[in-house]
C-alpha cells in the first residue's frame, strides 16, 4: 500500500477535549520553542543527541519548522503540532514518516515480533511537553493518534517508535497494548530503537 494516496488530501487533523492536533507551521515557533525547552533533558534522550542545546534560539527553530513545514507540504513526512484547546500553547509534536524515509533506510533494522518492516504502513514518533505527561496527555494522544490514523490515513499497521532508554515512552507504549515488533540502530545513536506496533 503506498503512503499516501496521492490524489488524496493529506488529513487535517483532530480536536479532542483537551488538546488539537493540527499541521505544524512556521508561524508556530515562539510556542514551539517554550515547549521544547521545557522538554529538553526528554528529547535529548528520545533524539539520542544533545538537541535542544541549552542555547537552541527561536530563530534555530524556526529554520526547523521551516523545512518540517516544507516537507509536509511537498508530502515527503507529516509533522503535526498538539495544541491546547485554545491554540494558544504546545503541548508537543507528532511526526509520521514512509517506512522508506531516508533516515530509516540508514538504519539497521532488526525483527524481534512478528510483523514484517514491509507491512507496516508508516511509523510514527512523538513526544508530550514535560508538564503535560504528569496528567497522562500522552496516553490520550496515543489512544486518539491509533484511531485517526485507522480512520482517516487508511493505516492498518503503523509502528511507534522511541529510544528504548526514553523508558517513560516505553511503559506508555506498552500499557497501551502494543508491543516491540523491530529494533532500529542509527548510525551514530546509542541505543536500540523500538518499534511498537
Amino acid at each position: 500500500m503506498p503512503f499516501l494516496d496521492p490524489n488524496k488530501p493529506v488529513p487535517e487533523g483532530f480536536r479532542t477535549a483537551d488538546f488539537v492536533l493540527r499541521p505544524i507551521l512556521a508561524s508556530d515557533v515562539e510556542r514551539d520553542h517554550a515547549a521544547v525547552m521545557e522538554t529538553r533533558d526528554e528529547l535529548r534522550l528520545w533524539e539520542q543527541t544533545s538537541w535542544p542545546e541549552d542555547d537552541f534560539t527561536v530563530d534555530a527553530n524556526r529554520a526547523d519548522l521551516e523545512d518540517l513545514e516544507r516537507r509536509h507540504l511537498e508530502r515527503r513526512a507529516f509533522t503535526y503540532t498538539v495544541l491546547d484547546p485554545e491554540g494558544d500553547e504546545s503541548l508537543g509534536c507528532v511526526y509520521i514518516f514512509p517506512i522508506d524515509a531516508t533516515f530509516l533506510t540508514k538504519a539497521e533494522v532488526a525483527r524481534v515480533g512478528d510483523d514484517r518492516w514491509e507491512d507496516l504502513d508508516a511509523v510514527v514518533y512523538f513526544w508530550v511537553r514535560t508538564s503535560r505527561s504528569a496528567s497522562g496527555m500522552d496516553a490520550d494522544l496515543v489512544a486518539a493518534l491509533r484511531g485517526w490514523l485507522a480512520r482517516e490515513w487508511g493505516f492498518e499497521r503503523t509502528g511507534y517508535v522511541t529510544n528504548e532508554q526514553y523508558v517513560r515512552q516505553v511503559e506508555l507504549l506498552e500499557s497501551a497494548g502494543l508491543t516491540v515488533q523491530f529494533e532500529l540502530r542509527e548510525p551514530g545513536k546509542a541505543g536500540a530503537y523500538m518499534v511498537f506496533a
